[in-house]
Protein backbone atom coordinates (compact mmCIF):
# COMPACT_ATOMS: atom_id res chain seq x y z
CA UNK A 1 0.00 0.00 0.00
CA UNK A 2 1.60 2.83 -1.04
CA UNK A 3 1.89 6.40 1.25
CA UNK A 4 -0.77 8.92 0.75
CA UNK A 5 0.02 11.47 3.48
CA UNK A 6 -0.08 14.96 1.91
CA UNK A 7 3.19 16.75 2.78
CA UNK A 8 1.90 20.47 3.51
CA UNK A 9 4.82 22.80 1.41
CA UNK A 10 3.92 25.81 3.67
CA UNK A 11 4.35 24.01 6.65
CA UNK A 12 7.50 21.84 5.49
CA UNK A 13 8.93 25.60 5.28
CA UNK A 14 7.96 26.62 8.62
CA UNK A 15 9.43 23.63 10.64
CA UNK A 16 12.32 23.61 8.34
CA UNK A 17 13.22 27.54 9.55
CA UNK A 18 11.82 26.72 13.05
CA UNK A 19 15.32 23.84 12.27
CA UNK A 20 17.37 26.28 12.00
CA UNK A 21 16.53 28.38 14.71
CA UNK A 22 17.22 25.56 16.77
CA UNK A 23 20.07 24.60 15.75
CA UNK A 24 21.55 28.15 16.18
CA UNK A 25 20.34 28.22 19.44
CA UNK A 26 22.10 25.05 19.80
CA UNK A 27 25.54 25.59 17.89
CA UNK A 28 25.90 29.45 20.43
CA UNK A 29 25.15 27.52 23.49
CA UNK A 30 27.26 23.74 22.70
CA UNK A 31 23.58 21.80 21.85
CA UNK A 32 20.58 21.82 23.03
CA UNK A 33 17.62 20.33 24.18
CA UNK A 34 13.59 20.95 24.13
CA UNK A 35 10.42 19.98 25.29
CA UNK A 36 7.28 20.62 22.88
CA UNK A 37 4.16 22.30 25.03
CA UNK A 38 0.92 22.53 23.30
CA UNK A 39 -0.65 26.14 23.31
CA UNK A 40 -4.24 25.24 21.78
CA UNK A 41 -5.52 26.99 19.33
CA UNK A 42 -2.52 29.24 19.52
CA UNK A 43 0.01 26.75 18.80
CA UNK A 44 3.12 25.14 20.63
CA UNK A 45 5.88 26.25 22.23
CA UNK A 46 9.23 24.86 22.10
CA UNK A 47 11.11 25.38 24.98
CA UNK A 48 14.93 24.76 24.27
CA UNK A 49 17.77 24.63 27.07
CA UNK A 50 21.47 25.15 26.16
CA UNK A 51 24.26 22.34 27.62
CA UNK A 52 25.64 25.79 29.50
CA UNK A 53 22.22 26.39 31.02
CA UNK A 54 20.53 29.44 29.01
CA UNK A 55 17.15 28.92 27.37
CA UNK A 56 15.04 30.15 25.28
CA UNK A 57 11.81 29.19 23.00
CA UNK A 58 10.33 29.09 19.44
CA UNK A 59 7.01 29.12 19.19
CA UNK A 60 5.37 26.75 16.12
CA UNK A 61 1.53 27.18 14.39
CA UNK A 62 0.99 23.95 15.44
CA UNK A 63 1.91 20.70 17.49
CA UNK A 64 2.61 18.60 14.17
CA UNK A 65 5.21 21.68 12.93
CA UNK A 66 6.87 21.78 16.12
CA UNK A 67 7.96 18.27 16.46
CA UNK A 68 9.08 18.04 12.86
CA UNK A 69 10.65 20.97 13.61
CA UNK A 70 12.68 19.40 16.66
CA UNK A 71 13.26 16.44 14.41
CA UNK A 72 15.02 17.81 11.66
CA UNK A 73 17.64 19.93 14.49
CA UNK A 74 17.65 16.41 15.48
CA UNK A 75 17.50 17.57 19.48
CA UNK A 76 16.53 15.39 22.47
CA UNK A 77 13.27 16.27 23.41
CA UNK A 78 11.12 15.60 26.78
CA UNK A 79 7.84 14.76 27.42
CA UNK A 80 7.73 17.49 30.13
CA UNK A 81 9.42 20.75 31.72
CA UNK A 82 10.41 18.53 34.90
CA UNK A 83 13.21 16.63 36.83
CA UNK A 84 16.75 16.91 35.09
CA UNK A 85 15.77 18.56 32.26
CA UNK A 86 14.45 21.49 34.40
CA UNK A 87 17.09 20.81 36.53
CA UNK A 88 19.47 21.84 33.40
CA UNK A 89 17.81 25.54 33.17
CA UNK A 90 20.44 28.63 34.66
CA UNK A 91 18.32 31.87 35.67
CA UNK A 92 20.22 35.12 36.27
CA UNK A 93 19.25 38.40 38.18
CA UNK A 94 16.98 39.01 35.47
CA UNK A 95 14.64 35.69 35.99
CA UNK A 96 14.89 36.31 39.47
CA UNK A 97 13.80 39.51 39.71
CA UNK A 98 11.01 38.95 37.32
CA UNK A 99 9.71 35.69 39.37
CA UNK A 100 9.59 38.06 42.22
CA UNK A 101 7.76 40.41 41.12
CA UNK A 102 4.96 37.57 39.97
CA UNK A 103 5.04 36.71 42.97
CA UNK A 104 4.09 40.18 44.75
CA UNK A 105 1.48 41.07 41.72
CA UNK A 106 4.19 42.41 39.86
CA UNK A 107 5.99 45.43 39.38
CA UNK A 108 4.66 48.28 41.28
CA UNK A 109 2.72 50.92 39.65
CA UNK A 110 3.90 54.13 41.78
Amino acid sequence: MADTQQVDPKAEKKAARLARQIGGFAKAHGGAEGQVAYLGQRGARIVLVGEDGAWGDVFAPSTEIARKAVEKAGITVYEDFDGEFAAKVRTGPYEWSRMAGIQVGGPSQG
